[in-house]
């Protein structure tokens, strides 16, 4: 890492053609089987477009020229000196690594931004190199200082599957997408290197393991001289700009936050980083560190993710100094919303079903204080319950839908067939009442279900990410008297929880701890007076990240009570947002 003025372990300006993604809209008629027991006829689905394998092999082809030409360079400022006149460089790269396989990190992407700025000069071009991590088949965590400031959904391209880089158009193995849509942390300071995390949604699902950030509240993982590993492209030594060939890992112990601050004095911001390594030696031999072109990638800990490579010295060997990561548990309540935040139309925001008494079903699309746009998505006669969620984690929204048969149905998009497809999960589900798909409740990556049945015992699917669900485990008792709602995480913890109604209409959170033996705590009551005739939990609905509920009043008026973050006053009524009128025709919402 480095040490002097901050600079981010990024590299190489470069000349390359640009990505451009967009969307465009389709009809798709899902599989029906003879005979079978009501269902939806037909589905209209909105299609990400992707950007075509000959324009993302044209940017990779051109990184590759870039890197033997050994150009490198950051895309965040050099912050001034600090009070100490100290000025401290934020240079990431792995110093004193060794070859990993990618079958040792199958998780790990290489992400290559390219702008020609539309001109033939060349001498304008524009281009970086970062690490980053699959935390989803659709989603890529890295840092902050990789995506701030830059258009990646125009101008980047994600690479993964292989453990070297790209050469004469050969991915040796690998495959590569472009970009969607990209989140950065909006509280990201790029002068005092905080926050620095940025979550990017790919134009289309890797077909490679996933590795998950650490909980928050995890304090085993960041205890003093704990065994750690860090992964990268970045330069190899601190005399050559050169990134390796091959992906490299490095051994390093978590050292205690009062080592960092004594060296980088006031940079080196407790709570938020994670200090690591051993004091570097002043050269190469001796020195082991992550470096340029580094930046973004994971600091693993018993196989999660503690941190993000964001910064150091510059040339990474000074004398004494430490790396310094983002610390993913910090940042839990921010990053895990951004992981799954799929919806109908591939925005930031949740989206509403609506089947109308005629038994039409339709797509609302959330505007953030309102819903419209509304799309039909065909007959929906015999069906009870439906909910929303991203099952098998593709960032295609899918529906779980329950029949008068009491059969449960997952209905996903199938990127092979171009369609949306209907998979059995099974029957049985007729007396089980409030069914969520809450999200990933055990803090494997995975949508769990829960539900509970007429004697108030409350159950739990685990995930496995493909429709399928491992058998039901007891997890609670005493629950025949709620209504259950949730999708999501209402206190700001990144961990779903749960809202229960009682027949008092008073208002209970049941707070998620990512445990699969005990999934949620004790309850909180958070509201009273929730007399109102249809209950909806779909996500984000406002766009800030937060999950929000919706509800209608006997007035025929639909309502979204924004989440504010806080465990014990999860909604703000003051602040609620009235999303439209008429919607007393509706009979189920979801």
């Amino acid at each position: 890492m480095t040490s002097g003025r901050r600079k981010g372990f990024i590299t190489f300006p470069a000349a390359v053609a640009a990505l451009a993604l967009g969307a465009a809209a389709l009809s798709a008629v899902p599989a029906q089987a003879v005979d079978a027991p009501p269902r939806p006829v037909k589905q209209s689905v909105q299609k990400r477009e992707t950007t075509s394998q000959a324009d993302l092999l044209k940017t990779v082809e051109g990184s590759a020229t870039t890197l033997e030409q050994g150009e490198s360079g950051t895309p965040v400022a050099e912050p001034e000196p600090t009070a100490d006149g100290a000025a401290r460089t934020v240079d990431p790269k792995i110093i004193g690594g060794v070859a990993a396989t990618i079958s040792e990190a199958p998780w790990m992407v290489q992400l290559h931004y390219y702008d020609d700025k539309g001109t033939a000069d060349e001498a304008d071009d524009e281009g970086y190199f970062c690490g980053g991590t699959l935390v989803a088949p659709a989603k890529v965590l890295t840092a902050a200082h990789c995506v701030d400031g830059l258009d990646w959904a125009a101008n980047g391209a994600v690479l993964g599957g292989t453990s070297q880089l790209p050469e004469a158009g050969d991915l040796h193995g690998g495959a590569v997408t472009g970009v969607w849509r990209q989140w950065v942390h909006p509280d990201y300071d790029d002068a005092g290197m905080d926050y620095d995390v940025a979550v990017l949604t790919l134009g289309s699902a890797l077909p490679y393991a996933t590795l998950q950030p650490v909980a928050s509240g995890d304090t085993v993982r960041y205890q003093t001289g704990t065994p750690a590993t860090v992964y990268g492209w970045g330069r190899t030594s601190s005399t050559s700009d050169d990134i390796s060939p091959v992906l490299l890992k490095a051994s390093v112990p978590v050292q205690a936050d009062s080592a960092c601050s004594g060296y980088f004095g006031g940079d080196f911001m407790p709570g938020k980083m994670v200090c690591a390594g051993r004091p570097a030696s002043g050269q190469d031999t001796g020195t082991v560190s992550p470096c340029n072109g580094d930046s973004g990638g994971p600091l693993v800990v018993n196989g999660r993710i503690a941190g993000v490579v964001s910064w150091g010295v510059t040339d990474c060997v000074e004398s004494g100094a430490y790396s310094v990561y983002a610390k993913t548990a910090a940042y839990a309540g921010e990053i895990n919303p951004r992981i799954d935040d799929a919806n109908l139309n591939f925005d930031d925001k949740a989206d509403l079903f609506a089947r109308a008494s005629n038994g039409e079903g339709f797509n609302y699309y959330s505007r953030g204080t309102s819903v419209g746009d509304r799309q039909s998505v065909g007959d929906w006669q015999g069906i009870d319950l439906v909910r929303q969620a991203d099952v098998n984690r593709d960032f295609y929204q899918d529906y779980v839908y329950r029949n008068t048969a009491g059969e449960l149905y997952w209905w996903g998009y199938d990127s092979a067939a171009d369609t949306y497809l209907d998979h059995k999960i099974g029957p049985g589900w007729g007396s089980l009442r409030n069914i969520t798909l809450t999200g990933d409740v055990t803090g494997d990556g995975l949508v769990d279900v829960t539900a509970n049945d007429s004697a108030g015992k409350l159950w739990m699917w685990t995930g496995r990410g493909n429709g399928t669900f491992a058998a039901k485990v007891q997890i609670g008792v005493g629950w025949s008297t709620y209504q259950v709602y949730g999708k999501g995480d209402y206190s700001g913890d990144g961990k779903p929880d749960l809202i229960a109604r009682d027949a008092g209409a008073v208002l209970w959170m049941y707070k998620g701890t990512g445990s699969a033996s005990a999934p949620f705590s004790e309850r909180v009551k958070v509201g009273s007076g929730w007399n109102f005739t249809a209950y909806a939990t779909t996500g984000d609905v406002t766009g800030d990240g937060r999950a929000d509920f919706i509800v209608r009043d006997t007035a025929g008026e639909l309502w979204a009570y924004k989440s504010t973050g806080s465990a014990t006053v999860p909604f703000a009524t003051a602040a609620r947002v009235k999303l439209g009128v008429g919607w007393g025709s509706y009979s189920v919402l979801g």
